[in-house]
């Protein structure tokens, strides 16, 4: 859009030095050389200035993109930073999810062997004798 904002400044810019270059020579009374010489003499003055105006603007699309170029690194760095430390913080949170679980397998197993002998160690009465 910035870009559009110059090309716009730029053909007024040309649009109204060759409206006034025109009225200028209309109205003065000279010599056709002499005329001939001052529209060359402002067509190579309004060059310059037309040059030196896309060099500005050009410049200043160059820094904008520089600026907008470390604004992007510097916000993909932090992410990256980020998404580090929820990840070591997510590897955490799982490790301590897999002690409590290993926690509760080794109790289930303790407790099912606990029982395993207390149902061993009672006399139960089978329906079919040996």
């Amino acid at each position: 859009m910035g870009a559009n904002k110059i090309g716009t400044f730029l053909s007024g810019f040309m649009l109204g030095g060759f409206v006034g270059t025109a009225i200028s020579l209309l109205t003065a009374p000279q010599s056709g050389e002499k005329t001939r010489l001052q529209i060359r003499q402002k067509g190579l003055e309004l060059r310059d200035q037309a040059v030196e105006s896309a060099e500005e603007a050009r410049r200043r699309a160059e820094e904008a993109a520089a600026q907008a170029r470390t604004r992007v690194e510097g916000l993909t760095a932090g992410a990256r930073a980020r998404a580090e430390e929820l990840q070591q913080r997510g590897k955490e949170i799982l490790e301590g999810q897999k002690e409590v679980l290993e926690a509760a397998i080794d109790g289930a197993r303790r407790s099912g062997r606990k029982k395993q002998a207390e149902l061993a160690s009672e006399d139960i009465p089978t329906a079919f004798p040996n």
